[in-house]
This record gives structure tokens, C-alpha cells and sequence, in this order.
């Protein structure tokens, strides 16, 4: 499924939904993508995880779970979005 698709909001996803789309840029390989405000949620509900990861040892199973849900959400619902920014 692309993003031109309906997307449903995840279940388990508590957090904010943005309503506007934005480009994202992979700030290690420069390409850009396009996402709905529903793919920018996840994609930086996706970025914050891995900076508090990045800082802190302990993390509980809900967070890594979490975590790996808005991987595989994202990788599912626009994998093409997902190879250019989180592969």
C-alpha cells in the first residue's frame, strides 16, 4: 500500500497526528521523500525513539516494542518512504 492509499492510525500509536503533509530529508543520505501527516507522525515518533535510545540504557519492553511497531507500520505502509529514510 502507498501512501496515496487510506491509512488507518495505528492502535497502539498514542500519539499526535499531524493533519499537514512535509518532505522529510535522510540526513545521512540527502534524498527526500514526500509523507501525510499520519506517515510524519509515525516517521518522528520513529526519530524520537531512536535519540532516547541513543541516551539512555534502560529501556523497557513496551518502549522497544513500540518502537518495532512504527518500524513495521511504516515498512508496510509506504516502503518505498521507509528505504529512503530509515533503511
Amino acid at each position: 500500500m502507498s501512501s496515496k492509499t487510506k491509512q488507518q492510525k495505528p492502535k497502539w500509536f498514542k500519539g499526535m497526528i499531524y493533519t499537514k503533509s512535509e518532505t522529510v530529508t535522510n540526513p545521512f543520505s540527502g534524498n527526500s521523500y514526500e509523507l501525510t501527516g499520519l506517515e510524519l507522525s509515525i516517521y518522528d515518533f520513529i526519530i524520537g525513539c531512536q535519540m532516547v535510545f541513543d541516551k539512555y540504557d534502560v529501556l523497557s519492553k513496551k518502549q522497544v516494542d513500540e518502537f518495532n511497531k512504527a518500524l513495521t507500520w511504516f515498512r508496510v505502509n509506504n516502503p518505498e518512504a521507509y528505504y529512503v529514510l530509515l533503511d
